[in-house]
């Protein structure tokens, strides 16, 4: 089986800056969101890889669809294939769109898929094109791990049935507060630096994807709650947390923490890791210049009184009992 790790967190709480810095190990690979979900890259055409490259110039991802092809898939990184939630039928869909839910929503889900057709003859498709993925990226890289920051649970639910796949599940929390400011201003507190490169690489103010303060918390505290659920029933030897505050503040610690349970030799891992190559899909910061890691919290300055107590209604007691004062 290829091994996999799996990162487990709402968007926006620093897991693409885990995925870089968990590459940089010379036996750890990642491409960032292995879900490669159309919708999230926009327009393919100036849709940039970290490497810099547009993402259908970049010779790496040449590669993987060569590699693909070699395993009997055809692979286009605009239409992949690998997101469960990204099938034809509408029925389907809405079932898949829900948030993981527990034991007994998953059970009612599951038995409500069941009677679809399409959806079992495109879970076992999409079950091999993830496997197959996987497999290619490691081939490519020569690592023995390949990381996955796509962070939803109800993705981890069905890549824990692959029986092609060994998946261990980094989960990452970070203070609510500060993830719903990204939820608030993705442009201005969860992109690429320079505004030319934000939006995937074209630019960009997102001015479509400003939810408001209560609508932000909620997403927040459900991303963390479908998390909780999910976890509830996987061997507490398969998964491991981690805080992105603690990430910040002791690099070096955490990711030695990382490593050692994912089975590596923390100090054989390379400082600078922009200085290496990567194709990273995701976050914008991936395609920033600067290898400094620094804690985000401008959420303290930025969200008004109005904003933490809109927070604090929505969120306040999950984001208090994770530690956040």
């Amino acid at each position: 089986m290829t091994k996999l790790a799996y990162i487990l967190a709402a968007s926006h709480s620093g897991s693409t800056l885990l995925s870089m810095l968990l590459g940089s190990h010379p036996q750890i690979a990642t491409v960032g969101e292995l879900k490669l979900s159309a919708s999230a890259m926009g327009n393919i055409s100036r849709y940039r890889c970290s490497c810099g490259n547009f993402i259908r110039q970049c010779s790496f991802w040449q590669k993987v669809k060569e590699g693909m092809a070699a395993r009997g898939f055809v692979f286009d990184i605009a239409d992949a294939c690998t997101d469960y939630r990204a099938v034809k039928s509408q029925y389907t869909r809405r079932l898949l769109d829900p948030l993981h839910r527990g034991i007994f929503f998953e059970s009612m889900r599951d038995g409500a898929l069941a009677l679809s057709p399409t959806w079992r003859r495109q879970l076992r498709e999409i079950n091999e094109r993830n496997a197959a993925l996987v497999s290619t990226v490691a081939e490519i890289t020569g690592a023995k791990v390949v990381v996955d920051s796509s962070k939803i649970a109800v993705r981890l639910k069905y890549l824990l049935r692959n029986t092609k796949l060994d998946i261990k599940v980094i989960r990452l929390i970070r203070d609510g507060r500060g993830v719903a400011l990204t939820y608030m201003d993705p442009a201005g507190f969860a992109d690429a630096k320079d505004p030319n490169l934000r939006g995937g690489g074209s630019g960009g103010q997102r001015e479509y994807e400003r939810p408001p303060m209560t609508r932000a918390a909620y997403q927040w505290r459900r991303c963390n709650e479908e998390a909780e659920n999910i976890l509830r029933r996987l061997d507490t030897s398969r998964w491991i947390e981690v805080r992105y505050e603690e990430l910040c503040r002791d690099t070096k610690k955490t990711l030695s923490r990382l490593f050692e349970f994912l089975g590596f030799d923390p100090d054989k891992r390379s400082w600078g890791f922009r200085a290496l190559e990567n194709h990273v899909v995701g976050n914008g910061m991936r395609l920033d210049a600067t290898s400094e890691i620094r804690l985000d919290e401008r959420w303290r300055s930025v969200l008004t009184e109005g904003d933490l107590r809109s927070f604090d209604h929505e969120a306040g007691e999950m984001n208090r009992r994770y530690g956040y004062a």
